[in-house]
């Protein structure tokens, strides 16, 4: 079984994966935009490393350090083993969705933009193909210097003999006095280019080489993936494991941020300082209606502070990522923790209002209780489970299988959350012929609908449409998909407070004036005289007394 890991991280006893899950929590943002991935006994044909949005002048720098493949001797002669950096058409539509799985990446052509870079184990090197318009898309051996002296682009011309460790071998100074092998046949390859040989070191029975690549012009911008292709193990039953660690580094012009996250330091600082500011407006109505107000109305303050306060740490951990590579362990550590509070009071909150506890009664049903021992449990576990995910990098092995089961998960949790409302359109659909109170019962029934319809909407808003968005639009519009989302989650924090608010005329918070209990002993007591000299007790809508 494949193992892949990001720092050291191995299976072991449920105490020991707890202690683990809290490391992580600690330390698996402390990677941000410079990724590591180390895997080991990996046996799949194609693994997706990372995708990554540039701009002009943006730099990718991919440094393998260790490659084990423990293949024996081969017929063939093209490579079959490297690395494919592709431009995604539109969006986070990844174009090896629609290949072949069969097919070896690194046999095809394409009138795209392609570049393959091919290790060549018996020649020790590495052959760079490239397919499509590229005319300023530079690729040259080694990493770029930590701090450039001055902004310029590499020439594509200048190759460096790569950095290697004593008693490593190079085929170099062999690929210098080599001819170019001619590749102008071949569908979609430019022509008019030499085909550019890195030099592959080995040492100790495994291969390193590293390389950088630079985004020349506009014409070359987009969504770029990388990927790493083995296709030795195509052919299941005939799968050799291998190891490998390697480092990416990405950068755009403006700092570490992909291009479609650039805006998002900003927009989520505003997010935060608009639910701040509703927040303080909702207090603000409490206290201006306290007579009117129940505890799930501080709920709902404390839902809106929190996801503020979670905004504040997303924004600064994605401006420390932008200009370090790197988010601070404290902060970060810190939104994890409010990302947990606020995905656990969100659900709560909907499903008591739902409900209808501390508006309309005091005590949940058998039913509505399960709900809860379900629902929120599975909320949580998805929260932090998501955040693990997170964590860890886009090539793991089980990164993509994990991200769609939790994905899958929040989904059943945003519909068991609605059938505390449907339960309470019934019972009041049911009372409102039965029980003499018509109108009031038919104005609750016609307010749990429209929140049912919020309820409905806001999950739509944010988990499908908002996806089907970040499909849709260009690369550097990515952002939209947040903007989306929070602008959802905003407007039914709005709406709902509205619908809720602590006002008396409210019919959500008009409890019966009179039932049928009271009603009796009213006209037992009549009856026998008991009240005489006695002034009735009316009650508000709230359900409190008054003399």
């Amino acid at each position: 079984m494949a193992v892949s890991e990001r720092r050291g991280l191995a299976r072991g006893s449920p105490a020991e994966l707890g202690q683990q899950l809290l490391l992580l929590l600690l330390l698996g943002c402390c990677s941000g935009r410079i990724h590591r991935l180390a895997l080991t006994g990996e046996k799949r044909p194609d693994i997706q490393l990372n995708s990554f949005g540039f701009y002009t002048n943006g730099s990718l720098e991919v440094d393998l350090s260790l490659l084990q493949l423990g293949l024996q001797e081969t017929k063939e002669n093209t490579p079959l083993v490297g690395f494919s950096l592709t431009r995604d058409r539109s969006g986070s539509l990844r174009s090896s969705s629609t290949q072949d799985p069969n097919d070896c990446p690194l046999q095809k052509n394409s009138s795209n933009l392609l570049v393959l870079f091919l290790i060549n184990t018996k020649d020790l090197q590495v052959q760079v193909q490239r397919y499509g318009v590229q005319n300023k898309l530079f690729i040259s051996p080694g990493l770029l210097p930590e701090m450039p002296s001055e902004p310029g682009l590499p020439k594509p011309e200048h190759t460096a003999p790569p950095k290697k460790d004593s008693g490593t071998t190079t085929a170099l100074d062999k690929v210098k006095s080599k001819p170019a092998a001619s590749q102008g046949d071949q569908q979609g390859l430019i022509a008019k280019d030499k085909e550019l040989v890195l030099g592959l070191g080995h040492h100790n029975n495994s291969y390193n080489f590293s390389f950088h690549v630079v985004i020349g012009s506009r014409a070359e911008e987009g969504q770029y993936s990388l990927s790493f292709h083995n296709c030795y193990n195509l052919m299941r039953g005939q799968e050799q494991p291998f190891d490998m660690t390697v480092m990416i580094r990405e950068r755009n012009p403006e700092g570490f941020l992909s291009a479609s996250e650039i805006p998002l330091f900003k927009l989520y600082m505003i997010m935060s300082a608009c639910f701040l500011a509703a927040g303080v407006f909702w207090v603000s109505v409490l206290c201006k209606n306290m007579y009117n107000v129940f505890k799930i109305h501080w709920l709902m303050a404390a839902l809106a502070f929190t996801k503020s306060i979670s905004l504040l740490f997303h924004s600064i951990n994605y401006y420390f990522i932008n200009t370090q590579g790197q988010p601070i362990e404290g902060l970060a550590v810190m939104y994890y923790i409010t990302h947990l509070l606020k995905g656990a009071l969100l659900f709560i909150t909907i499903a008591l209002i739902g409900s209808g506890w501390a508006f309309v009664k005091y005590v949940l049903s058998d039913k509505e209780k399960n709900i809860f021992g379900i629902v929120i449990p599975l909320q949580v576990l998805a929260n932090v489970a998501y955040i693990v995910i997170e964590s860890r990098e886009e090539g793991a092995s089980d990164y993509r299988l994990w991200k769609e089961i939790l994905f899958l998960v929040d989904l059943i949790c945003c519909g068991a959350i609605l059938f505390p409302v449907v339960w309470s359109i019934r019972h009041l659909q049911d009372a409102s012929g039965t029980d003499g109170k018509v109108a009031v019962n038919l104005a609750k029934l016609k307010l749990f609908r429209h929140y049912y319809v919020m309820v409905i909407c806001y999950i739509y808003f944010t988990r499908i449409i908002a996806i089907l968005l970040q499909v849709a639009v260009p690369f550097q519009w990515q952002w939209l998909y947040q903007l989306l989302v929070e602008g959802s989650t905003l407007a039914f924090f709005v709406l709902t407070g509205y619908k809720f608010q602590p006002a008396g005329d409210n019919p959500y918070l008009q409890l019966p004036q009179d039932d049928e209990e009271d009603v009796q002993m009213e006209q037992v007591m009549t009856d026998s005289g008991f009240r005489e000299g006695l002034s009735k007790v009316n009650k508000t809508a709230s359900g409190r007394e008054l003399l």
